[in-house]
């Protein structure tokens, strides 16, 4: 980001920091602060963005040389310079065309990759792919990261279209995530998928242990009831994983990024090739958008670019997600690690430290539950935390439509509020009403008071449907590099997740008592000893 920009941006933040976002609106601002595509509708209206503002903000798209960098992610350059690799997982919804990566065009096996998955996953839903007692009742992924979040999410999104085994998704080493599902499984009628792409990942390979030995107690030849995605074919051959049901990706496809291929097999089991491809289809159709829109009509520009104005130029260190849509409670958590996995870096590409803020916080649930959680905060409390909803124009239970009508009430009347307010006069008349008087009616108005002027954005949508859940991820993820760009960052490499656990994998000796413990420091040290005298007392 040119330095330039950001001060005039930051200039500019200061001169209409304390002006009332409602005093924007004219006849044409609903208009002009809006981006419509492929029925997605994305509203910024209710920011403290006014057209100057737009169009400095626009700006950094240039400076940032944008364009050039994203043709270079999809023509397959080697983008992710830290790992030396090219992020193709747009390659991944593509039906057809060409991807070369290093001279060798990637697509083919891409196509294969998939047809497999998908012939494998029909197969499981006819039962013609079976275990020991029969046809799968049940599924469950064991993965961590992106693995887990992806497919989990995907899944309890579309379950209207789940008409396949059930399927249930392990990620905690917490022995009691696998005990807990496990109990209560037949495991001559569950398929087990271990997601890992080296076949090494200590959580995952310790959950796909135990669940083979679980398996083992009731099933002969356990293995054969396993699927492995990984591309490390000779682990999963050790683990006695049959050829046949190992599905590999390339190494430029990051974890976060991982959905739309063998990760998400759980998911094309669950709802079928059909809709599964309808999910790829959505999602290429918003690269087809990023790649094409110009300027304030490309919405995954103009979404890092509000985010950007709230995080970067305005200070705001954390960042709502909201869904009003109860099948998209996982949505906030997978967006948190797509966000704050990708951005949340404090050195740039470069390997020079961040001149700006990396990422904000991102957390969030589902309306209507939030309003009565945390919403107090974000209406009254001393952060301002800018809030992004999402709502949709229709349900799946039509003779509910009701309940629909009151979500969306909910939903719009949120982000008023959080924009309107209220004010000590309107504060005083609600309660006057409530017959308080003197100074206890005083009081009393002053914790009526709503500040306001608390930005927001929101996305409608038709429904939430396969293709629709592909756009929405897709619109994310080029936010993500979007933003990237823009701040200097790699959004495809994450070394800060392994610090800590490679510190583990020698705590754990430790703990056990195998290994002496000169490596650690004191405080460690005593958290060990007093993790040992609990089991000790046990």
């Amino acid at each position: 980001m040119k330095k330039s920009t950001f001060l005039l941006l930051k200039d500019r933040w200061s001169s209409v920091i304390d002006r009332r976002i409602d005093s924007l609106f004219d006849e044409e601002r609903v208009n002009e602060f809006c981006v419509e595509t492929d029925g997605l509708f994305f509203d910024y209206s209710k920011t403290n963005i006014d057209l100057e503002t737009q169009l400095n903000l626009l700006k950094l798209e240039d400076e940032s040389n944008l364009k050039a960098k994203k043709n270079a992610m999809f023509s397959g350059e080697k983008i992710n310079l830290s790992e030396n690799r090219a992020v193709l997982h747009t390659a991944l919804r593509k039906s057809a065309g060409q991807v070369f990566v290093d001279g060798k065009d990637i697509m083919p096996a891409v196509l294969k990759t998939r047809a497999r998955m998908l012939s494998f996953a029909d197969d499981v839903r006819s039962g013609q792919i079976c275990g020991q007692g029969g046809a799968y009742t049940d599924i469950v992924n064991i993965g961590i990261g992106g693995s887990d979040l992806g497919p989990a999410m995907a899944y309890a999104a579309l379950q209207p279209y789940a008409s396949g085994p059930r399927c249930h998704y392990v990620s905690n080493v917490d022995a009691a995530h696998i005990s807990d599902i496990l109990i209560n499984l037949n495991a001559e009628t569950t398929l087990i998928v271990v997601a890992s792409k080296t076949f090494t990942t200590i959580e995952t390979l310790t959950n796909a242990k135990t669940a083979l030995d679980w398996m083992g107690r009731k099933v002969e030849k356990p293995a054969r009831q396993f699927v492995a995605l990984s591309s490390s074919r000779d682990k999963t051959s050790q683990f006695g994983i049959p050829e046949n049901q190992v599905f590999s990706f390339e190494d430029w496809v990051g974890g976060r990024y991982s959905l739309w291929g063998p990760i998400g097999i759980t998911v094309a089991i669950a709802i079928g090739q059909k809709y599964f491809q309808e999910f790829l289809n959505g999602a290429y159709l918003m690269d087809e958008h990023f790649k094409k829109a110009e300027g304030r009509a490309n919405l995954p520009l103009m979404l890092s670019l509000v985010g950007i104005w709230h995080a970067q130029v305005g200070g705001h260190t954390t960042r709502a997600v909201l869904p009003y849509e109860q099948r998209l409670s996982l949505l906030p958590a997978y967006l948190q690690q797509l966000e704050m996995e990708s951005n949340g870096k404090g050195v740039g590409v470069e390997g020079e430290d961040l001149t700006v803020s990396s990422g904000p916080i991102i957390w969030g649930e589902p309306g209507t539950n939030g309003q009565h959680a945390f919403y107090q905060s974000i209406h009254q409390g001393t952060h301002v935390v800018p809030c992004e909803f999402m709502v949709a124009q229709q349900n799946h239970e039509p003779e509910l439509a009701h309940h629909h009508q009151l979500l969306q009430a909910n939903c719009i009347a949120q982000s008023q509020a959080l924009m309107v307010g209220r004010d000590i006069n309107e504060a005083r008349k609600i309660t006057e009403n409530d017959g308080f008087l003197g100074e206890e009616l005083e009081r009393q108005s002053q914790q009526r008071v709503f500040q306001g002027n608390r930005p927001s954005t929101t996305l409608i949508y038709p429904k939430l449907t396969p293709f629709y859940l592909g756009q929405i991820i897709a619109l994310y993820e080029h936010r993500v590099f979007t933003e990237g760009v823009i701040l200097g960052i790699n959004s495809f490499d994450q070394w800060g997740v392994e610090l800590g656990k490679k510190l583990a994998e020698d705590i754990v000796p430790v703990i056990a008592g195998q290994s002496p413990s000169s490596h650690c420091d004191p405080s460690t040290l005593n958290l060990i000893s007093k993790l040992n005298k609990k089991q000790q007392l046990s």
